[in-house]
């Protein structure tokens, strides 16, 4: 690694910390700042890096940045919810992911004149949502109705477990010969090696973690990077059993989130944000030239492959999600499915291996991405802009007044409050994982994620002379 690359790595660190803010504050797709920076300093711009397909870094970082979301996005599944909503989640895990898929794979091969096995993959690509800009919505509208909120935060998390086989297997057909025998040993260690070194890894990780947390104890910033080193060494394990090391990943984060180990917040956190940087930097890698790829060979049929890719989703959902939904969840859940880093990621993984002509598929998958950016990314903005505080309302709490002082206040001090007349509003403010987990929830308390607690009261208008309790857990 050399010294630009170490000091593009810092920048994006700089650059992602300094803009956090007003990332949150306007709601400026955070994919689209990082593509434009890499831009910036790529061969277009200041020419300080590039980077192209068969890059040693790229291969690298995109690895790592899979290996992370794939395992991080499992271990946030909160399997109540998961059976809470198991209608809806079969409907667009199962056919609807399935059905976008084959569209898409469709269109491919009539429009581009790919093969079949290549169409299949480019399908299952961009058949993914990604949970990146997924997060952007949930995390920054606090009004967005729950069913709605659980079904794109689980279709986000879940969907690359349908997809990705697909991807693999149409790896396996390019590669070997439709034979019996050549099929059986590659099925035994796609879907039988990998997915076991992963839930073997996941459950002795979280015995051991428990047990010396029991015996000696364990600091919980270290928890944090224990996440970490489970995600990586299920994907080493599976990878020196020639099985596949992202479906390790995953079952490794989906057996911690079925166990019943009690695993405090900070474990997900360093794992989150060090994915989140691996991304942000796949996306200045990106930026750099490789994303604006799909603008080169623009013509009619990628235009028409683009839109059918965009808006196959959208028109499977509105077909088959049941009319007894709410209007307003159900257009939130058929609208918005982006597609962003996790299509670029499983498009590369076929010229990471080194299969003919998989570079071809780089461009049509870039296209749709930059399309999915404005127009997704877009219409977030949008969305963020139309929640105004409506005419009448208290003066707005200001977010710096908020949590200025941090007092504490005991329950028969706010019962006593309560029997004075004074008006109280509960907030509460736990992190989303214990929010979602437990199903103890205050009456009439105010949902506030901690992520941007501060500006979603100020855009509330709670009202200044009432008394603010915040509780967590």
């Amino acid at each position: 690694m050399n010294v630009t690359t170490l000091a593009l790595i810092g920048v994006v660190i700089l650059v992602a910390a300094l803009l956090s803010g007003l990332v949150e504050r306007t709601r400026f797709p955070q994919v689209a700042l990082f593509l434009l920076l890499g831009l910036v300093i790529g061969p277009l711009g200041l020419g300080l890096v590039h980077f192209d397909l068969h890059s040693q870094i790229l291969q690298t970082i995109a690895t790592l940045g899979l290996v992370l979301v794939l395992f991080t996005d499992a271990v946030s599944v909160n399997f109540s919810e998961v059976r809470r909503n198991r209608t809806l989640i079969r409907l667009v895990l199962g056919p609807g992911t399935l059905l976008t898929a084959a569209i898409i794979a469709l269109a491919a091969w009539v429009l581009l004149r790919l093969s079949p096995a290549f169409a299949a993959i480019l399908g299952a690509s961009l058949a993914s949502t990604d949970p990146v800009m997924m997060r952007g919505l949930l995390r920054g509208a606090p009004d967005v109705p729950t069913e709605a909120r659980h079904v794109l935060a689980l279709e986000g998390g879940l969907n690359d477990l349908v997809l990705l086989p697909i991807v693999l297997v149409a790896m396996e057909v390019i590669t070997r010969t439709a034979t019996v025998t050549d099929w059986a040993p590659a099925a035994i260690r796609l879907f039988l090696l990998g997915p076991a070194a992963g839930v073997v890894i996941g459950f002795a990780g979280v015995a051991v973690l428990e047990r010396v947390r029991r015996w000696m104890g364990v600091r919980r910033d270290y928890e944090s990077l224990y996440a970490l080193g489970l995600a990586f060494t299920a994907y080493g394990a599976a990878e020196a059993l020639h099985g596949s090391g992202f479906l390790a990943a995953f079952a490794a984060g989906l057996t911690i989130a079925a166990s019943d180990a009690e695993l405090c917040d900070c474990f997900l956190d360093l794992g989150q944000a060090g994915a989140e940087m691996f991304l942000l930097f796949t996306f200045v890698a990106f930026g750099s030239s490789l994303i604006w790829t799909g603008l080169a060979g623009l013509g009619v049929l990628s235009l028409a492959f683009a839109f059918v890719a965009l808006g196959a989703r959208s028109a499977v959902l509105a077909v088959l999600l049941p009319r007894r939904l709410d209007a307003r969840s159900r257009q939130l859940i058929v609208w918005f499915g982006p597609r962003a880093l996790s299509t670029l990621l499983l498009v590369l993984l076929p010229v990471f291996a080194g299969l003919p002509s998989a570079e071809s598929l780089f461009a049509p998958a870039a296209l749709v991405v930059l399309l999915s950016v404005v127009v997704h990314g877009g219409a977030l903005m949008v969305f963020e802009q139309k929640h105004t505080v409506p005419k009448g309302a208290a003066p707005p709490l200001e977010a710096s007044q908020i949590g200025r002082t941090p007092e504490r206040i005991a329950l028969d001090e706010l019962k006593a409050l309560e029997a004075r007349g004074e008006r109280v509003i509960l907030l509460d403010v736990r992190k989303e994982n214990s929010w979602n987990e437990s199903d103890q929830k205050a009456r009439g308390a105010i949902r506030l994620p901690p992520d941007n607690a501060a500006q979603l009261a100020a855009e509330l208008a709670l009202p200044r002379n009432d008394w603010l309790v915040a509780y967590c857990t």
